[in-house]
């Protein structure tokens, strides 16, 4: 597992936002294509676990995103 999550940091490295926005846009998909075969019982369960992942990941991102943006207007 670690030589896996080793070889996962040097693509991230190695990829620009191009490649990583692609990658995001296919394991979209993927979740769509899953949440579509889903059984009505279940979707609502996945739906409340998948807006707190979303929160979870998106508040943290955002504040770094708007970190950048205030040292890159400060640099100039």
């Amino acid at each position: 597992m670690k030589r896996l999550f080793c070889a996962a940091n040097r693509y991230a490295r190695e990829s620009d936002w191009k490649t990583l926005t692609a990658l995001k846009l296919c394991l979209l998909s993927l979740g769509v294509i899953v949440g579509m075969y889903l059984p009505d019982g279940c979707k609502k369960i996945v739906l409340t676990l998948c807006l707190i992942v979303f929160a979870a990941t998106y508040i943290p991102l955002m504040s770094r995103l708007l970190r950048v943006l205030g040292k890159e207007k400060a640099e100039k």
